[in-house]
């Protein structure tokens, strides 16, 4: 009789378990056709390798894991902006421009090198400070993707620059650059553009979907975006 009902035992244990895996394989398969119908498209297709390697110039966002305001503590910012500087150095990339919001960051990097890799860069950027961070909290500091766009030719230096520094502003959190200490420049370059006068706007090619969408329904570009990365 224990034989048996040892037996049972295990096959309703190994139907339990049947099941489960079936939900779990729905759940995920839903989870999965949701992110990709919500998250920024062209990540799920990087760039070639070899074209985040050298003297190039790309525009980077970074969220925080669940988008938690992780940012708005000071010490979190102030710590992430050090390292920021600490991981461009070792990683030979000049960070002519960042910016530490509540849920995101934004930096404008150049290669300073034939052999600066962008992917190296960023994520040894994240490890790191997600190592750190975990280690202190007990919790997740990056979402698991980030987004980049390799600059060109239209796309020039300044009119990126600003559009990093003014975000704070869209998002009502100051009323210049000069309000907001989480932004800023760790090269003369990156310097110079912010003492200049505001150059034209830029917009990330997610924006510019979102403005032509809101254009053809008559919203305003202004309008929130529903769906890929951050302002």
């Amino acid at each position: 009789m224990g034989h048996a009902a040892a037996s049972w035992a295990a096959r309703l244990e190994a139907k339990r378990f049947k099941r489960s895996a079936v939900v779990f394989s729905a759940a995920s398969s839903a989870a999965c056709f949701v992110t990709t119908l919500t998250v920024f498209k062209r990540k799920h297709i990087r760039l070639a390798t070899g074209r985040y390697q050298g003297r190039n110039l790309y525009f980077v966002t970074l969220c925080f894991h669940n988008r938690r305001r992780l940012g708005a503590n000071a010490h979190v910012a102030s710590w992430l902006i050090a390292s920021l500087r600490k991981h461009a150095a070792i990683c030979s990339f000049f960070v002519h421009a960042y910016c530490v919001m509540p849920d995101h960051m934004h930096l404008l990097a150049a290669g300073a090198s034939d052999e600066s890799n962008l992917i190296k860069f960023i994520e040894s950027f994240k490890q790191q400070t997600a190592f750190d961070f975990a280690r202190r909290t007990h919790r997740r500091l990056w979402q698991f993707k980030y987004y980049d766009r390799l600059l060109r030719g239209s796309d020039a230096p300044g009119r990126v620059a600003w559009y990093i520094w003014l975000n704070p502003i869209r998002q009502g959190l100051c009323g210049t650059p000069g309000d907001y200490p989480f932004l800023g420049a760790f090269t003369q370059i990156g310097v110079k553009l912010s003492k200049g006068s505001i150059a034209s706007e830029w917009l990330p090619p997610w924006k510019e979907h979102e403005s032509d969408a809101c254009r053809a329904e008559g919203r305003g570009a202004t309008s929130k975006p529903k769906n890929g990365p951050p302002a």
